[in-house]
């Protein structure tokens, strides 16, 4: 279902808390073929971005919900303010909000995407599809390990990581990475979505919240979201 198609679909739903969480969880979406997919944004971007979706090296190599939604973000209400920013990326996958804000948005610093060895040959790939190589480098950052020399010279402050809660023993790896960060930028701003799926989904959301400061971030596309448990913070160092 596209953006259009969602807000057709939606009415506005009760105010909730994703910390009350019942028994009725989220499963996890189907897996898709590998292919290529544009995506404007409703129109947010005059070009559409390109990403190939391909699962061979993992689910990173897929189209996530939260991905779709910090990205859509990210251009509704940032598309003016991080021509000075230094962005990263975490747990990019494909690249989709990176290279959303490499597409869209006016930035004169490097943008770093990220993630595991294994997603970096498609990182690469969408690169090139959209003619982004001057502006977009890709990286391995393993979560947990200390960042490496070009990252902490890079000094990023704004941090983008979208669904990157979904597997349990990364937990506190990313937590660590995310505090690494924060220590390496004190006034960095993280922006952070994710589709709660499961119940231990939120012990990293409670970890989070005694670790950073963070704030629920408001959308006028949340009366939609909110509905398929989707969440948007932004975390700062406490």
């Amino acid at each position: 279902m596209d953006d259009d198609e969602q807000a057709r679909s939606g009415s506005s739903s009760p105010e909730f808390s994703p910390l009350n969480f019942g028994e009725d969880f989220a499963p996890l979406p189907e897996y898709k073929a590998a292919g290529d997919a544009a995506l404007d944004f409703s129109g947010l971007l005059e070009e559409p971005l390109k990403l190939h979706e391909d699962l061979s090296a993992g689910c990173g190599g897929q189209l996530w919900p939260a991905g779709m939604l910090l990205a859509k973000h990210m251009l509704r209400y940032h598309r003016n303010e991080l021509r000075s920013a230094r962005v990263l990326e975490l747990g990019a996958g494909g690249g989709i909000v990176g290279l959303t804000i490499a597409k869209g948005c006016r930035i004169d610093q490097p943008l770093y995407i990220t993630d595991m060895k294994d997603m970096e040959s498609l990182m690469r790939h969408n690169i090139d599809l959209n003619e982004l190589n001057d502006r977009v480098e890709a990286r391995i950052l393993n979560w947990g390990e200390p960042l490496s020399e070009e990252i902490v010279e890079f000094k990023p402050d704004i941090i983008l990581a979208a669904d990157c809660v979904y597997f349990e023993p990364a937990f506190p790896l990313l937590l660590q990475t995310l505090k690494d960060l924060l220590a390496l930028t004190p006034t960095a701003t993280v922006f952070f979505c994710f589709k709660k799926r499961r119940r231990a989904d939120m012990q990293f959301i409670k970890a989070a919240r005694k670790a950073f400061q963070m704030a629920e971030i408001e959308d006028e596309d949340k009366p939609i979201y909110s509905r398929e448990n989707l969440f948007l913070y932004a975390l700062t160092k406490k």
